[in-house]
């Protein structure tokens, strides 16, 4: 059974025995092995039920450590590096023979990032190993932002969840590319293209391939509640469809006075995005173990973090 515990030295203990460790991000918890250790990463795969033409992510503690696993770093690249790291940016770039394959699907390119938590910074300088970090959730299902998450859906599988306390942004990474040198983004995550547009200016999103994906996150299902979920562009018409149901309502940050609402949660009511962002997993969470018929999400504003939230929903919506 695992336990929620704050101490970094029996992480270090735990994954140096090649066991895996739950890590606190300033995303969302991710479930950590060794990159270098075919038990912890099978573990991992094996764990989550993730499929293996799904890469991993590797979290490094600086960037000093990147040209350790990486063959190029394209101009723009570092750009981002500079200018993100550490924080929730995840880049795409040509591996190094010594990383393994199954951390990278087979393919010659390794998604990396410095993750922006105090307490997994401290555990990866402790390491002579980067860590690979997919969040720690069955696949497809929502992704954890607290300790009690990953304790929910992992309590017989790990023995460790290390405690960061919640996550500050709450949802995933935004993973860039590159293709001839110029970025492109794989998944839209918690840096908004706004910000990334005003480093290396305007740039590309590629963020669905259903098989053989170059980046975690571009699968048509993902992050999804076990409810039936549905994206609404107008919650009270939705709500009107689903009339005697057992209805839950997630929105932005208007309250809707409605009786045949079963259980609501507003995400920021005054408007702030990166709040919503925050908040937005776990809200999936509370509403998933409400005994509801049917989540309706409302689909939010489509700029700033707006977009990724909506392509969060999205993919929690699809069948």
């Amino acid at each position: 059974m695992s336990i929620i515990s704050k101490d970094i030295q029996k992480a270090v203990a735990l994954l140096n025995a090649e066991e895996l460790v739950a890590i606190p991000t300033e995303t969302v918890y991710g479930l950590a092995g060794n990159i270098f250790s075919k038990k912890a990463i099978n573990a991992i795969f094996e764990t989550k039920k993730r499929p293996h033409f799904n890469p991993l992510i590797v979290h490094i503690s600086s960037l000093e450590y990147l040209d350790t696993i990486v063959e190029y770093v394209p101009e723009k690249a570092k750009l981002l590096a500079e200018s993100f790291w550490p924080g929730p940016i995840t880049l795409v770039l040509k591996k190094k023979n010594t990383i393994p394959d199954i951390i990278t699907a087979g393919k010659d390119t390794v998604a990396v990032r410095i993750p922006n938590h105090p307490v997994t910074l401290e555990l990866l300088k402790q390491l002579e190993f980067p860590l690979a970090a997919p969040s720690a959730n069955p696949f497809n299902r929502i992704s954890p932002t607290t300790p009690q998450h990953v304790e929910d859906y992992f309590k017989y599988n790990i023995k460790m969840v290390l405690d960061g306390g919640a996550c500050k942004n709450g949802i995933e990474s935004t993973i860039i590319g590159f293709e001839n040198d110029e970025p492109i983004i794989y998944r839209l995550g918690s840096t908004s293209i706004e910000a990334i547009e005003k480093i290396v200016g305007k740039i590309e999103i590629k963020n669905h391939k259903e098989s053989a994906p170059v980046a975690p996150g571009m699968l048509a299902r993902h992050y999804a509640p076990k409810t039936k979920t549905v994206l609404s562009d107008n919650l009270s018409e939705t709500i009107s469809k689903y009339s005697g149901k057992e209805i839950g309502v997630l929105s932005f940050q208007t309250e809707i006075k409605d009786r045949s609402i079963t259980f609501q949660i507003v995400l920021s009511k005054k408007g702030n995005m990166s709040e919503a962002a925050s908040k937005l997993y776990n809200a999936l969470h509370t509403l998933d173990r409400q005994n509801l018929d049917v989540i309706i999400a409302e689909r939010f504003p489509d700029y700033d973090l707006g977009k990724s939230i909506n392509d969060r929903l999205n993919r929690a919506t699809k069948k």
